[in-house]
């Protein structure tokens, strides 16, 4: 049964006039095989089969002739590049051999290694992809070439908003599956918005600190949302926060001429009887380390310590623009550390919303402070069932875990678990480390409650202790660092070197299995 062939294109979220690649997804059921580029998966040199099958027999075996010549192996995502195969100008073929099935994640992988083969952001594609040969895990709720799309599209992504010479790739991806109308809603409805969310968030981090502080970061963000059904934008300013006594996010912001907000995204598309899920991002556009002065190697990178705040930002645009049936706070705590004569100074005492005070032992570990007063805030203004933060808060977290892993710390390690199965769900992985008694003694003060730091080691658990101090002790609560997994060195699969939009795709699937 032919499906009608209908293109879906990746509106994609103009958060900056970065000159982001496009590209166009359509799904089939059948192939005429005119496209200039096709792409076939193999899990069994010895029993081809599907669209390996029969340019093999078009080719008169030219096909498994050219794969043995050049080593080809069907484990998953090997690639072999191949010209002139059956008539055919460009040929892919990407190895699909799991035993253990294939996860949605690494079918996502999948989309962008075809992304990053053809090269979609400098070249002009116009490619066919033949889903066929894929043997799924029992989990995978989407249809495979919807993932594989959906893949393709967030590795489709560049930041040259500030080039004189843009890149200017565009594709042309038709997917031919037999679940073509089931695969095209899947995208279209669905894993288009999550994709988007993340290239939003890309954006949001990659911008420099110049064109980036608190204000710009409200502004756009009112923009970005405004028209969306069941959403509300607040912004607190420095007249707003000081009602509410929030000196620990007031506190970091002095040292700046770029006065703190606070950001909160109200979407409301579950009954409205429901308590909401928080999400809770640390939003620090640019981090000197204040008074207590950072290292200038390295420092350019700290325009992404907003990372978190960028997540959440990009994890609410998908929720909102797919319709899910929930209730989600967003709040975003945006600051702007910079070591000025009025810059908070190492021995300070601060205020806090909640009362607590806190005594400055390094104003370099100034996420902690603004998500204090945001953490105490949501709580006392939505009733949260639940609460998640993240930030790129320490730098313990990274030498722990290297960019494999971000950190979570909650009170209950059964919920840090959950959270390890979120992040296989997801792609995005998480590994627990502890919160234990003595690191809420440790940052007990002599002067004040508590200090926002602690002497010696683990300093990311020292500052999930900071954060928990204002969390109350029988709410829900998940703290992600992700200090060593946002900002990419190199490329990975779904991401070109540079901010990859961490946390997105982490807590969107934590909002998914929230949904009743």
């Amino acid at each position: 049964m032919n499906f009608k062939k209908t293109a879906v294109a990746l509106a994609l979220f103009g958060f900056t006039s970065a000159s982001i690649a496009q590209a166009t997804f359509s799904f089939v059921a059948q192939s005429d095989m005119k496209a200039p580029s096709h792409v076939v998966f193999v899990d069994d040199l010895e029993n081809l089969d599907g669209a390996a099958a029969r340019l093999n027999t078009a080719s008169e075996g030219q096909l498994l002739k050219l794969l043995a010549l050049n080593d080809f192996e069907t484990k998953l995502g090997h690639v072999q590049h191949l010209q002139m195969v059956a008539g055919l100008g460009s040929l892919l073929v990407i190895g699909s051999k799991d035993d253990n099935g294939i996860s949605a994640s690494e079918l996502q992988d999948l989309g962008g290694i075809i992304a990053s083969s053809l090269y979609s952001t400098t070249k002009t594609v116009d490619v066919a992809v033949h889903i066929d040969n894929l043997t799924l895990t029992d989990t995978t709720l989407f249809t495979p070439s919807a993932l594989i799309a959906s893949g393709y599209h967030m590795r489709d992504y560049s930041f040259d908003k500030y080039k004189t010479k843009k890149d200017e790739g565009k594709s042309t991806v038709t997917l031919v599956t037999q679940n073509a109308e089931m695969a095209e809603n899947h995208y279209q409805n669905d894993l288009k918005y999550v994709a988007q969310g993340i290239h939003m968030a890309r954006d949001i981090a990659t911008e420099p600190g110049n064109n980036m502080y608190p204000e710009v970061f409200a502004d756009k963000i009112k923009a970005a949302f405004s028209g969306i059904d069941n959403v509300k934008v607040k912004v607190l300013d420095v007249r707003d926060m000081e009602k509410y006594n929030m000196g620990a996010l007031l506190g970091v912001g002095k040292g700046s001429v770029h006065d703190p907000r606070l950001v909160i995204i109200e979407y409301l598309g579950g009954d409205k009887n429901t308590a909401p899920i928080a999400l809770a991002g640390k939003g620090i556009t640019f981090d000197t380390g204040g008074i207590s002065l950072k290292d200038n190697d390295g420092m350019w990178a700290m325009k992404s310590d907003l990372a978190g705040a960028s997540a959440v930002a990009g994890t609410m645009h998908a929720i909102a623009n797919r319709g899910e049936k929930i209730n989600v706070i967003g709040i975003m705590a945006m600051a702007e550390n910079m070591p000025g004569a009025s810059a908070i100074r190492p021995g300070d005492v601060l205020d806090t919303m909640k009362g607590t005070t806190i005594e400055i032992m390094s104003t370099d570990a100034e996420g902690r402070l603004v998500l204090a007063d945001a953490v105490y805030y949501v709580q006392q203004e939505y009733k949260p069932s639940m609460l998640l933060n993240i930030a790129t808060l320490t730098g313990s977290a990274a030498r722990a875990l290297s960019d494999e892993y971000a950190a979570v710390i909650t009170r209950d390690f059964e919920l840090s678990t959950q959270m390890m199965e979120v992040g296989k769900r997801s792609g995005e992985h998480v590994w627990p480390l502890p919160l234990h008694a003595n690191h809420f003694e440790q940052i007990k003060s002599p002067i004040a409650d508590i200090k926002n730091s602690g002497a010696g080691n683990p300093g990311a658990s020292i500052a999930a202790a900071v954060i928990a101090t204002f969390v109350d002790e029988s709410l829900p609560w998940v703290h992600l660092d992700i200090a060593g997994v946002d900002w990419l060195s190199e490329d990975i699969d779904v991401s070109p070197k540079g901010s990859q939009g961490w946390g997105v795709r982490f807590m969107d699937q934590v909002v998914r299995e929230q949904v009743k």
